[in-house]
């Protein structure tokens, strides 16, 4: 948990110095996280309280309900340490007239999703882990 936040306070304060396309790789320069290929996700529709688990592979974009969810990296922690997982998501709203509005582009971790939410009035999106 300790390390998520220490990672997560690198992110934003090198955020506005780095382009946006280099930011998902600083999660993965730190030596206490593994790269993966795979993220699964937890999607909520509030509406009709449906949860449906995800499985993302990185920057091959899938949908739920009217959200295009992509998964720009997905880490997790080595086996010998407190598991959890941090993923980079890049999320649009595709609902007619939106034109692929983006809601949520951030890091999202597993062990503490109240850092970093998807706040939509319809869905609820949340890391389970990396594989």
């Amino acid at each position: 948990m300790r390390a998520a936040l220490v990672l997560l306070a690198a992110l934003c304060c090198a955020a506005p110095v780095l382009p946006f396309a280099a930011r998902p790789a600083l999660a993965q320069m730190d030596a206490g996280w593994d790269p993966k290929q795979e993220a699964e996700l937890q999607a909520l529709d509030k509406v009709t309280a449906r949860i449906t688990i995800l499985k993302a592979r990185l920057n091959q974009p899938i949908t739920f309900g009217t959200l295009r969810i992509t998964v720009k990296a997905c880490n997790a922690r080595p086996p010998e340490e407190v598991p959890d997982a941090a993923a980079w998501l890049q999320v649009d709203e595709t609902r007619e007239g939106s034109g692929g509005r983006a809601v949520f582009q951030g890091w999202m971790f597993a062990n503490a999703p109240g850092i970093a939410m998807l706040e939509h009035p319809v869905y609820d999106l949340r890391v389970l882990q990396c594989r």
